[in-house]
C-alpha cells in the first residue's frame, strides 16, 4: 500500500499558499543551478515524485541522460506522462523503485540528487549512502536538498545526512539557509 505524503494546506490563505509555491519554485531553480549539469552527464535522481525535476534536468542534457526514481507507482506515471518526450528520445529513463531495491545494472553516475526524500534523514541511511558511492563515478557527488517545515529541525537533518555521507566514504560540504530552512548537502567523491 502506497503512503500519501501530501501536506495539508487547507488552513493556509490563497495568498499563503501561492507564496509558498512561489518560494518552492525559487528553491528548485536554486537547486538546479547548484547540480552544475554538463549537457554529457549521467543522473540520478532519487525520489522523482511528478518528474519537474526530470524535465529541467532533460532540458539541459544533449548526450546525457537521467535515471529516476520513486518508490510510488503513481509518481512514475505522472512524471512519464510529464517527460514523455525525453523517454522517447532516450534522455529519460523512469523505474518504480526504492532506492535500496532498484537495479541499476552496471549504470555509473556523474551526479546523483534528491529533493526532500526524508529517507536520509528520518533513518540511518548508511547501506542507501554506501549503494550510492558505488554507483558514483570517480569525481562525481551526491547532492540531497532539503526543505523543512521547522527550521529547529535542521540540526538533525543535517546530522544524521552528514554523518552518512562521510561514513559511505564522500567528502561533505553543507550549504544551509535561514529563510527559508532549506538547504543542501553535497557528498563528494574523491577522484581516484
Amino acid at each position: 500500500m502506497e503512503q500519501s505524503f501530501q501536506k495539508d494546506l487547507s488552513q493556509l490563505t490563497w495568498d499563503e499558499v501561492y507564496a509558498r509555491q512561489m518560494r518552492r519554485a525559487g528553491l528548485v531553480a536554486e537547486w538546479m543551478d547548484a547540480l552544475r549539469l554538463k549537457p554529457g552527464d549521467r543522473v540520478l535522481e532519487v525520489g522523482c515524485g511528478h518528474g519537474v525535476a526530470v524535465s529541467l534536468v532533460c532540458e539541459r542534457l544533449t548526450s546525457g541522460r537521467i535515471t529516476a526514481i520513486d518508490r510510488s507507482k503513481k509518481m512514475i506515471g505522472m512524471a512519464a506522462k510529464r517527460n514523455r518526450d525525453h523517454v522517447a528520445a532516450g534522455r529519460a529513463v523512469l523505474k518504480t523503485a526504492a532506492l535500496e531495491e532498484a537495479d541499476f545494472e552496471d549504470e555509473r553516475f556523474d551526479k546523483v540528487f534528491a529533493f526532500n526524500v526524508n529517507l536520509f534523514w528520518v533513518r540511518d541511511a548508511s547501506e542507501e549512502m554506501a549503494l550510492l558511492h558505488e554507483r558514483v563515478l570517480p569525481g562525481g557527488s551526491v547532492f540531497i536538498f532539503y526543505e523543512a517545515t521547522r527550521r529547529e529541525a535542521v540540526p538533525e537533518m543535517v546530522e544524521k545526512t552528514s554523518r552518512a555521507l562521510t561514513n559511505a566514504g564522500f567528502r561533505v560540504s553543507i550549504v544551509d539557509s535561514e529563510q527559508p530552512a532549506a538547504g543542501r548537502l553535497i557528498g563528494k567523491r574523491c577522484a581516484l
